[in-house]
């Protein structure tokens, strides 16, 4: 979880993180996600970087998955480390999440404030 504690550091220093380091902290944890909430109903798109499908229940085959959640990577960086609730990030319109299966707030966080992983 190097990158996500590199780019954590760099919003407490007040500055952006770095392209490289951005990519790789939102590789990270959507990769973390992937892993608590294993499954392919539900998919989790942070562009550019990346997308994960997660969470237990029917796979989505073709198409338009019906349970989307989708974001831009500062915004995912805030709610995996909990410095941003689920609840106010789709209220503000700063998440979208589409499909009953898309509340991801039980799963949130994945990492401390400071970006280290936590435990289950």
């Amino acid at each position: 979880m190097d990158a996500v504690v590199d780019a954590m550091a760099a919003i407490d220093n007040d500055e952006a993180p770095d392209r490289e380091t951005l990519k790789g902290a939102v590789r990270e944890l959507l990769q973390a996600l992937a892993a608590k909430a294993p499954g392919h109903s539900v998919e989790v798109r942070v562009p550019p970087y990346g997308a994960v499908q997660c969470v237990e229940g029917p796979r989505h085959r073709r198409g338009t998955p019906p349970n989307v959640v989708e974001c831009q990577p500062l915004v995912f960086l805030l709610l995996a480390t909990g410095r941003t609730g689920w609840q106010e990030a789709v209220a503000s319109g700063k998440v979208s999440a589409s499909g009953q299966r898309a509340d991801l707030g039980d799963l949130l966080p994945l990492a401390a404030p400071t970006g280290e992983l936590l435990d289950g």
